[in-house]
């Protein structure tokens, strides 16, 4: 799957189940990490368990598998891997005592949705 393909699938589920300050920083220019890091928020435990899921679900669909996922039984801070976009979804709390923005603002802010879907 092409990682523009990624980016839109990845976007739509978390905007489709309403995902909270939906952020994508571009930092290929400054790690190798990852190519995108997508960002949100959810309001409890159980509604960013249902963002990681649905994810999760429509990658799977299309036959792609995260890495990894970390911190899916807390429910406060879940990372989802698929190498070249990674996915964080934060309690709204945790968000803002980590502050990925701040640490990452060096990357590019991208839209949410690419021009194609706009």
């Amino acid at each position: 799957m092409e990682i523009s393909e990624m980016y839109d699938v990845i976007v739509a589920a978390l905007e489709d189940k309403k995902a909270r300050e939906l952020t994508v920083i571009d930092i290929h220019k400054l790690t190798t990490v990852a190519t995108y890091f997508i960002i949100c928020s959810g309001t409890s435990t159980t509604h960013i368990k249902a963002l990681a899921d649905e994810v999760e679900f429509r990658m799977k669909e299309r036959g792609v598998f995260p890495q990894r996922i970390e911190g899916y039984n807390n429910a406060r801070w879940i990372l989802m891997d698929y190498g070249e976009i990674v996915v964080h979804i934060f309690h709204e709390e945790d968000r803002q005592f980590y502050n990925l923005e701040r640490l990452w603002q060096d990357g590019i802010a991208m839209p949410a949705r690419t021009s194609e879907q706009n």
